[in-house]
């Protein structure tokens, strides 16, 4: 059974960062897509950006672009979403998800989902 398992959130002020991780175990995920989604409470849920497990290459979602970068140790089975410069409107639960086979930003097309990780940024 296919586990991801989110940690690393907590409270931060503005303008500091966090680093979340996001273990993946259960299955291989060769051929998978790593994204990371965000959900603020009474707002939908946002394609923060993602990682390709085969290529490594990530593909950022208008959040992450110029702030976050994503990456992928596949010896660790790991996947990290690396936040700077973080702002009160990032305060949301942030979600590891696997796809298998495409690139999307839409998270009903994920397969595989963890239970998330609180990020709260204070100003």
């Amino acid at each position: 059974q296919a586990q991801l398992l989110e940690s690393g959130g907590g409270l931060v002020q503005a303008g500091g960062s966090l680093r979340l991780s996001c273990a993946a175990s259960g299955r291989t995920f060769d051929n998978y897509f790593m994204g990371w989604f965000r959900q603020a409470p009474g707002k939908e849920r946002d394609f923060v950006g993602g990682v390709s497990w085969n290529t490594g290459s990530a593909y950022d979602g208008e959040p992450a672009k110029g702030r976050f970068t994503i990456s992928r140790d596949k010896a660790k089975n790991t996947v990290y979403l690396q936040m700077s410069n973080l702002k009160p409107e990032d305060t949301a639960v942030y979600y590891c998800a696997a796809v298998r086979g495409v690139i999307t930003d839409r998270w009903n097309e994920y397969e595989y989902w963890g239970q998330g990780t609180q990020v709260t940024v204070s100003s």
